[in-house]
């Protein structure tokens, strides 16, 4: 029997119990940038399900969850596969990664969400310059495989 589907409140109660007490690069609270990215996705129109798999972007990646957890987890099939395309694969190119997410239905807005936030200038200002330069050029090397805008 299928079981029903967990709300976004749901999903984002989940997404910051598995995050509680990991920190973004500037010791930030790991939270604020799911939320950050959640909400880039609501305010460029996505659906549910991408704002689902925004609130879950990072768990599988940061070991937050298991992709066993992932498998059974009470999400539709869109949303989980929308995870599974943004989660980075240790060793794999980056070409590899931004392939999948180009042949994700979805995946994409839930990536530009993410390097929106992680490009943030007020963001990176917090970081010291070598990290800055580093992330600056990763992200836009990253939007230029994803043939999003600089």
């Amino acid at each position: 029997m299928n079981q029903p589907h967990l709300s976004l409140t749901e999903v984002e109660a989940l997404a910051r119990r598995a995050h509680e007490g990991q920190t973004d690069k500037a010791g930030r609270p790991y939270a604020e940038h799911l939320a950050a990215v959640a909400e880039g996705v609501r305010a460029r129109g996505g659906s549910d399900e991408q704002i689902a798999a925004a609130w879950l972007h990072d768990a599988i990646e940061d070991d937050a969850l298991t992709p066993a957890w992932l498998a059974g987890a009470a999400l539709t099939e869109h949303t989980k596969a929308m995870i599974r395309a943004v989660t980075k694969r240790p060793g794999e190119p980056v070409e590899a990664y931004t392939a999948r997410i180009l042949a994700t239905p979805g995946a994409l807005l839930v990536k530009e969400a993410d390097l929106a936030h992680n490009a943030d200038p007020a963001r990176l200002a917090a970081l010291p310059p070598v990290t800055r330069d580093r992330l600056t050029a990763k992200y836009t090397h990253t939007r230029t495989l994803l043939n999003l805008p600089h």
